[in-house]
């Protein structure tokens, strides 16, 4: 049977919270990429995933094998990717014990410009079907939560990923955030969505940004909020998913061999 196809985990370890196994996350970390394969080959990973979940107790990686949450240091944590550069990121001290109180207007409209070391894009935040999601991200942007922080996991024909300020997939804000699925969204290329650690309302600060067709193969494990959608700049997006990689500590080929980092993350507001 083929190892299953990677999805957009999150490995933080958090205290107050089991660790988490390999489905959504780790399913993906002993696995040939499904984007090697055909749609034919995907569609028979994502049927050995759902096996693997049901006969399986979801651990992903102590609180996730790219998880949005604190650190990998939980028991059952999965080793963590690291990025190029081993840095931690601009934002490595700051920690929250609670998610934020409700400050957006869900009646106006949000955009985050994210200017990156690889060039600027846009992201048309979706406030009234996430509003949960977007107020967390609206949080740490204008707390400069994001700025320096790297692009830790690429895989170019699925799924670009950062928002952890280790580096390492197991990063994260101090709190969690509950999911907003079913949203009316759906996963495509452009789309901007949460890691977790496989488990329900484990969100934190890890997003990843659809980046080829096979991210589309995740409308069969729905289980990542979509928060936004990539408006402008997406010839940037594709640059930074054309960034060389090498396998990580799991074998998965996504760590890439030169740092590419937010440099800042400016909300507008409408």
């Amino acid at each position: 049977m083929q190892a299953p196809m990677p999805v957009p985990y999150d490995t933080r370890a958090n205290s107050t919270q089991a660790p988490m196994s390999f489905p959504p996350d780790a399913a993906f970390r002993n696995h040939n990429l499904y984007g090697k394969g055909s749609h034919d080959n995907m569609k028979k990973n994502l049927k050995a995933l759902s096996i693997l979940l049901l006969g399986t107790a979801i651990v992903a990686a102590g609180c996730g094998a790219k998880n949005a949450g604190n650190e990998s240091s939980g028991a059952g944590a999965s080793t963590p990717a690291s990025n190029a550069s081993g840095d931690a990121g601009g934002s490595a001290a700051k920690s929250w014990s609670k998610k934020p109180d409700m400050a957006i207007d869900t009646s106006k409209t949000y955009q985050a410009v994210v200017t990156t070391t690889d060039g600027e894009f846009t992201i048309d935040l979706f406030a009234k079907d996430a509003p949960e999601t977007v107020n967390s991200f609206v949080f740490l942007a204008r707390h400069n939560y994001f700025d320096g922080i790297v692009f830790h996991r690429i895989i170019q024909d699925f799924m670009i990923q950062t928002g952890d300020p280790t580096g390492t997939g197991a990063g994260g804000p101090g709190y969690t955030i509950p999911d907003e699925l079913n949203n009316g969204h759906v996963y495509k290329k452009g789309v901007v969505a949460m890691a977790n650690t496989g488990q329900a309302d484990t969100g934190g600060s890890q997003f990843f940004i659809g980046t080829g067709p096979s991210v589309e193969s995740l409308s069969q494990l729905p289980n990542y909020t979509i928060f936004g959608e990539i408006s402008g700049g997406m010839d940037v997006v594709d640059k930074i998913a054309a960034t060389p990689v090498e396998k990580n500590a799991q074998g998965e080929p996504s760590k890439p061999t030169q740092s590419v980092s937010i440099q800042n993350v400016e909300i507008k507001e409408s």
